[in-house]
């Protein structure tokens, strides 16, 4: 029996039974999970109990804090800076992270971000960074905070020592029929944040049939839950809920969005990759306090990418962990490129009225932009880059995309690619109107 007095069968059936567990309840449970000490089947049990019963408050702030502290947590107190990072749940052509880390940077915030690797259908910022030759994300606890006092910004994996509580039950929930959990998913979120030692997180939470979240009342859930978590640990969280209907700029897979990534780090890139990351820059540096409204903020994060000093920070980002800086300058002659580029027609005239993201980052997958399982490898310079954008109008045998890819003439992954993204473009006699902006709605 464990020090909170209940057998770990006794907090299952009084959580399935609707019964509020008690924090010292819930640390008990978590330290199990993190020892091995409570079995998967009676983890697996609690999940399930979660799932249908849900958690209060106080109850998931408990249950996050415990999982922040089932392992190591920075201590970047010796930081002068506010330390703010950005979360994404995730996306086709979802490389924000790597243009707004530097900007924000640059504007005088420290970004000590921890990022993942993609599966499925969305890419992970680490798998986009490794397209760089030479770039290190498994840097050690010590080299990050270092990094972060002195360029502002690093960026990394997950460590085993950062939330390990989270792994398992993560494991779990993949295969349990529990990932759609609000509560899991929210303290998943914030274990693997609150770990990092920030001050502020700015949560770019997807919204559409490209996302997690498919409709705005589960966005909305899952921003309310971790803003609970954020306030219980005495963090600063915003919220931003974003459209992701369609793939984020022109650019899926991962030398392909490094590469869109640097042109928006020049001040350019596509209309929409620019405005999520200067309107989140924005909100982070408003977090930090160094803009007195998001308006400035944006303003700021906009000078850096149009003056050079996002760009510059990135280069010594580039350097410090290992990459090729002349990737900022030269990126097609650094980055790995496909032996094999084929358009995709367009087999009618009309006009662009849906791109269908998932089936975009699907598509992109067969090419090996992607993983099915976590030990898939991933092919960096394998993808899509897009020709068309919604309400654009095209004619019969126009180029839809081009698929970039390092497979034989003939290998019916070309074709299947190919089908799946004649598949996403959904053609009509009519343009929609021009979609204004992907920022769907701020909570603050």
């Amino acid at each position: 029996m464990g020090a909170a007095g209940r057998l770990p069968v006794e907090l299952i059936r009084a959580k399935r039974d609707g019964e509020s567990l008690s924090p010292a309840e819930l640390r008990e449970f978590i330290a199990g999970v993190t020892d091995g000490s409570i079995p998967d089947y009676q983890v697996a049990a609690m999940l399930m109990a979660i799932y249908f019963r849900g958690m209060t408050d106080g109850e998931l702030a408990a249950w996050a804090d415990a999982m922040v502290r089932s392992g190591d947590v920075l201590d970047l107190s010796a930081i002068a800076r506010p330390k703010i990072d950005k979360h994404s749940t995730g996306g086709v052509g979802d490389k924000i992270s790597i243009p707004l880390a530097p900007a924000v940077a640059a504007c005088g915030v420290a970004v000590p971000m921890v990022s993942g690797r993609g599966l499925g259908h969305t890419g992970g910022t680490l798998d986009k960074l490794e397209a760089i030759p030479g770039f290190r994300v498994d840097l050690d606890v010590a080299r990050f905070a270092a990094q972060v006092a002195e360029l502002g910004v690093c960026l990394i994996g997950q460590t085993a020592r950062v939330a390990p509580a989270d792994k398992r039950l993560y494991a779990l929930r993949d295969v349990t029929g529990t990932i759609e959990s609000i509560p899991l998913i929210a303290s998943s979120i914030m274990s693997k944040k609150l770990a990092e030692g920030i001050d502020g997180l700015v949560l770019d939470c997807k919204v559409g049939d490209g996302a997690f979240m498919k409709d705005a009342e589960r966005a909305r859930a899952l921003c309310t839950a971790i803003r609970a978590i954020g306030h219980a640990a005495g963090k600063q969280v915003t919220c931003v809920l974003t459209d992701m209907d369609a793939p984020i700029g022109r650019a899926v897979g991962n030398a392909l969005e490094i590469a869109e990534s640097i042109d928006v780090l020049r001040g350019g890139g596509p209309a929409d990759t620019r405005e999520l990351t200067v309107v989140l820059g924005g909100e982070m540096l408003c977090l930090a306090g160094v803009a007195a409204s998001s308006e400035l903020g944006q303003a700021r994060i906009a000078r850096a990418l149009d003056d050079g000093s996002a760009l510059a920070v990135f280069r010594r980002v580039v350097a410090a962990q290992g990459g090729d800086p002349e990737v900022c300058d030269r990126p097609a002659a650094v980055l790995p490129q496909a032996t094999r580029r084929l358009p995709v027609l367009a087999p009618r005239d009309g006009a662009v009225v849906a791109i269908d993201a998932e089936a975009v980052g699907m598509a992109a997958l067969v090419l090996g932009a992607g993983r099915r399982t976590k030990d898939d490898v991933i092919d960096a310079a394998a993808g899509i880059v897009l020709a068309c954008g919604l309400g654009d109008r095209v004619t019969a045998g126009q180029p839809l995309a081009e698929l970039h890819a390092n497979l034989p003439d003939g290998d019916p992954r070309l074709a299947a690619a190919a089908a799946r993204f004649l598949g996403a473009v959904h053609l009509a006699d009519h343009a929609p109107p021009p979609r204004a902006t992907r920022i769907l709605e701020i909570i603050r």
